[in-house]
């Protein structure tokens, strides 16, 4: 492949966290909606906080102990058995999540590491912090926006070391394939799973998996991210790792009486504290009956937009195992998508972009100046983004279908 597709890892950027949803989405908490005849906003994606956390929080304040200790080892084990591991390490944010893996995985300077640009920046930039290259894949289709296994064996080279595969929208599918692509190769088989939180298939697709607790996720722990891995080895590098390679943590030292340690591995700050591990369990407690309620809401979605919007394409994810994290649709190729959210915006319904290809990004584009990927830049030229979250109903889904037709028409 030629040298203009691959990104030097020379200047890296700061690790900053944006929101991948619209001003607004996963800001507020949730409330009833009343559906068709509800008139309040509808937002692209809207966490649902109460009580429960409420008292959650309370409770490790009232203990006094608020950085990471037994809360974050519940949870942890918690995650673990929903996504059926057996151990799982809690992290600052899925990002975080990522440069971990990478780094225990040994991938760094001269190491390329393939990624699709169908994604948010932080999968590219996980790959910048180790001082290796992203290389950028191209995806299936419009209509099947997950990378492409043909064009990522074109963009293979002897450099390569790993893949990093996005659940796009919550879809995990391909798992066969991608591991066969891994294996023959041998590459680490890495999955970004911020968009598929619940999922069995996503937390043992490959060696490791990253998961989002980001306000605007299936579950919600404000930030944070949680690593998840077969591989009990690796973990522990991991779980060393996310605390500057000390040997123990400040809850060991204080419950042992022992307050010595040694830094044995170059380490970070990516800990997770008490006040998220406690919203965490308590999130969790409810991801399954919210991962059903968005099936169902992602179902009645297709049926409605098949009947009222015939010529706009819904992406074809409901044959994959999913979580449903986003409702992607494709607009027609003459449609004007600013003007479409515009005028859904003034009804009242918030839309999204998931997502700007990556390799657009001004930092990368300085960089790649001459790389293209087609099927990725029309995909993401005509995506909307669709308001999917639990606090919706039958009836919030029709009004916005309705809305979109009008100003498809308009």
């Amino acid at each position: 492949m030629s040298s203009h597709h691959r990104l030097n890892a020379s200047t890296q950027p700061e690790a900053v966290l944006l929101n991948a949803a619209a001003p607004g989405g996963g800001a507020a908490t949730a409330r009833a909606g009343s559906g068709a005849d509800d008139r309040s906003e509808i937002y692209v994606a809207r966490p649902i906080l109460g009580r429960q956390e409420q008292v959650a929080v309370s409770e490790v304040l009232d203990d006094g102990w608020v950085t990471m200790g037994s809360r974050v080892r519940d949870f942890e084990l918690a995650f673990a058995e929903r996504h059926r591991t057996d151990d799982a390490v809690a992290v600052s944010s899925c990002t975080a999540a990522l440069h971990l893996i990478l780094h225990a995985l040994g991938i760094g300077p001269g190491d390329e590491v393939l990624v699709p640009s169908l994604t948010f920046v932080a999968t590219a930039n996980s790959v910048l912090y180790t001082g290796a290259s992203p290389v950028f894949v191209d995806i299936e289709s419009l209509a099947m926006p997950l990378m492409s296994l043909e064009d990522a064996a074109q963009k293979c080279s002897p450099r390569t070391k790993a893949v990093i595969v996005v659940h796009y929208a919550g879809c995990v599918a391909q798992r066969s394939a991608w591991r066969e692509f891994a294996s023959r190769r041998g590459l680490f088989l890495i999955g970004d799973a911020a968009h598929a939180v619940g999922l069995e298939d996503a937390a043992t697709f490959g060696d490791a998996a990253a998961f989002s607790f980001y306000g605007n996720k299936n579950m919600t722990t404000a930030e944070g991210g949680m690593v998840v891995s077969t591989q009990s080895d690796l973990l522990e590098r991991v779980r060393q790792m996310r605390s500057h390679g000390m040997t123990s943590g400040t809850f060991q030292r204080h419950h042992s009486g022992a307050p010595r340690y040694d830094v044995t591995m170059l380490g970070y700050n990516y800990r997770m504290d008490e006040l998220r591990a406690a919203m965490g369990l308590v999130q969790l407690g409810r991801l399954t009956a919210w991962n059903e309620r968005r099936r169902v809401l992602t179902a009645r979605y297709a049926e409605v937009l098949a009947a009222d919007c015939p010529t706009i394409l819904v992406p074809s994810l409901q044959g994959c195992d999913s979580a449903h994290h986003i409702m992607p649709v494709v607009l027609p190729a003459e449609a004007d998508r600013d003007r479409i959210i515009a005028s859904m915006r003034s009804d009242g319904i918030q839309t999204s972009i998931h997502y700007p290809p990556v390799h657009d990004f001004s930092f990368y584009r300085s960089q790649l100046p001459d790389l293209r990927l087609p099927k990725t830049e029309e995909f993401s030229r005509r995506e909307l983004t669709l308001p999917l979250h639990p606090g919706m109903d039958d009836g919030h889904v029709e009004r916005v279908v309705a809305a979109l037709a009008a100003a498809a028409q308009a």
